[in-house]
């Protein structure tokens, strides 16, 4: 379990990771410090077999208020002494010196949520500005508070939609829904966010953390590990693809290995009448892709 400046978590006895941005005083402001263990906790700390979903919410009164703007020089990480051209940056961009001069470090950390093979949902507590926001657009659901106040401010601050949040918002919302919100730049309460099919539901500020946390758990207990991860990278992968050819090809493959594991262990405790006991683990998947 690692030591983090500006994250807590902890793991219940079903193997739901609660996730805390942790820095209350700045309600949860990103910075370059919590890019690194966001990446760090997703990377490495949520993979462990005994975390089997995460639950991602804010400490205090804030989910994420958005880039701390206060820090010296260029308040993104970036290196300003660097012009690559796409195609440079392309060929290059997880070389030094582009890999942390010009990466954007809200991508590398959606990067990571959405590579990890287990269920991940958001209780949106309160403020999600900018990164605040599009941070929760890698996770699989969002559940937002009463007090929940998003907004994907970007055009105010004369910068662009980051952390790969031009991919995922139109496939969460529509085209035409993210870029009206995207233009107008305006902070959306919780009940339009629902509207807009942003968050899946709102909870009154007690419930949102428990709710989120019961239906993590629900995904989980009594599921194949491996069955999840693979229908989680099958949903994203296919859902983007440009025949069901595809679709059909990676599906063929996952229902052949998870035939010969887990699945004659589901199969068996179904004809028995018992609960099963997956051995599989997200970690040991086999590839489809």
């Amino acid at each position: 379990m690692s030591e983090f400046e500006t994250l807590t978590y902890d793991v219940d006895e079903a193997g739901v990771a609660t996730l805390r941005l942790n820095r209350p005083d700045q309600l949860n402001a990103f910075n370059l410090t919590m890019a690194r263990e966001l990446e760090q906790f997703f990377v490495h700390d949520a993979t462990d077999h005994a975390i089997r979903a995460v639950v991602v919410t804010g400490a205090g009164r804030a989910f994420c208020a958005g880039m701390d703007l206060t820090a010296d020089g260029n308040v993104f990480g970036l290196d300003e002494t660097l012009a690559p051209t796409p195609e440079e940056f392309r060929a290059n961009y997880d070389q030094a010196p582009y890999d942390a001069g010009i990466r954007d470090t809200g991508g590398r950390v959606t990067l990571a949520i959405h590579a990890l093979p287990k269920p991940v949902i958001a209780a949106i507590n309160g403020a999600a500005v900018g990164i605040g926001a599009t941070m929760t657009l890698a996770m699989d659901l969002r559940l937002a508070s009463t007090t929940a106040r998003i907004g994907f401010v970007f055009g105010r601050l004369g910068i662009v939609p980051e952390a790969c949040s031009s991919w995922f918002l139109p496939r969460i919302v529509g085209i035409q829904q993210a870029l009206e919100w995207v233009y107008s730049a305006d902070i959306l309460d919780a009940e339009t966010a629902l509207a807009g099919r942003l968050v899946r539901s709102v909870h009154e500020p007690d419930d949102l953390v428990t709710t989120a946390q019961s239906l993590a758990r629900s995904f989980v207990e009594g599921r194949s590990p491996v069955a999840l991860g693979l229908a989680k990278q099958m949903l994203y992968r296919n859902g983007a693809a440009a025949d069901p050819l595809e679709a059909h090809l990676s599906d063929s493959l996952a229902m052949f290995y998870t035939s010969l594991e887990d699945g004659k262990e589901g199969v068996a405790a179904f004809l028995e009448k018992r609960n099963p006991n997956f051995t599989g683990r997200a970690s040991n998947m086999p590839r489809i892709f």
